[in-house]
């Protein structure tokens, strides 16, 4: 046994023993889907007590704050998040165990490659065995914030040239918002209507109040300042974070790239501004206002 196994089966049985308590606990407050949870926790256990091959247990000790932190995100953003989150570096700890696959003995082979293959198949398993719930209407909300952040931001900065006061333009936000939000659901719901395993109802409403939700918080800094740019400049830190947020949480879901998607997305809302500035300001010389 060389020093570089024991090293990384220290590592790996405080990572694993870790995991297994975050999947007990959300197993014992996540009933509908306990029995997945379940599972997962029981084959985390199992790699720790295979680690323990290669180490002493006694002065393992898990990260009880990180297993708590997951159970309490679980309940704001989702049980299916969490898992993913916590698969997310999944490709790193198996090329890590691979790397000391010639310091394991022959007898612990074929429990070792069996391990491999639970963290090479645990996110894909868990995403099968729960495809049911909202996570299916997630990117009906993605839809609705991304919309709002490009129309409602566009609309405030346009706004700057023609209203003198910063309760209009919130005002003007609102109202927009409003309708937008109604016209949004009422599309989604026509295209929930085109072969989506859930409910178009459903779709409707996640997307039509995510869209309004985000069109109060755009519009709430011109509520709090008389200033048109310290509210248009508060407004878009608002949708940068929320552009941010949304980004990361998608990534996380569905392993997309959240650098690229952040940029895009920003980078749409941020020209919109720009342009529906000049704009106003185009309308405001010629109406003379």
């Amino acid at each position: 046994m060389t020093v570089d196994i024991r090293s990384v089966a220290r590592e790996a049985a405080k990572d694993e023993y870790t995991d297994y308590l975050t999947y007990k606990k959300l197993s014992e407050h996540q009933k509908k889907i306990s029995g997945v949870l379940s599972k997962l926790a029981e084959s985390e256990l199992g790699h720790y007590k295979f680690w323990g091959k290669y180490c002493d247990l006694e002065d393992i000790r898990p990260d009880n704050f990180k297993a708590n932190l997951l159970l309490l995100l679980s309940y704001i953003l989702g049980t299916t998040f969490v898992v993913k989150f916590m698969e997310r570096h999944e490709a790193v700890v198996i090329a890590r165990y691979k790397a000391v696959a010639g310091g394991i003995n022959e007898a612990d082979r074929s429990e070792y490659e069996r391990m491999i293959r639970d963290e090479e198949e645990h996110e894909n398993t868990f995403a099968e065995q729960t495809k049911s719930g909202y996570l299916r209407y997630i990117s009906f909300i993605i839809l609705g914030l991304a919309d709002a952040i490009v129309e409602i931001s566009g609309i405030h900065a346009g706004s700057l040239g023609i209203y003198k006061s910063t309760e209009i333009t919130g005002l003007a936000g609102v109202v927009a918002g409003a309708a937008a939000s109604i016209a949004m659901a009422s599309a989604a719901y026509a295209q929930a209507k085109q072969g989506f395993e859930g409910k178009a109802s459903i779709s409707a409403v996640f997307t039509g109040v995510s869209y309004f939700i985000n069109a109060l918080l755009l519009a709430s800094p011109y509520f709090l300042t008389r200033d048109m740019f310290t509210a248009l400049a508060v407004s878009l830190t608002i949708a940068v974070a929320i552009i941010a947020f949304t980004s990361y949480y998608n990534s996380i879901i569905s392993g997309s790239n959240f650098l690229h998607d952040f940029a895009e997305l920003a980078g749409v809302m941020l020209g919109a501004t720009v342009l529906l500035y000049f704009f106003g300001d185009v309308v405001s010389v010629l109406t003379g206002l």
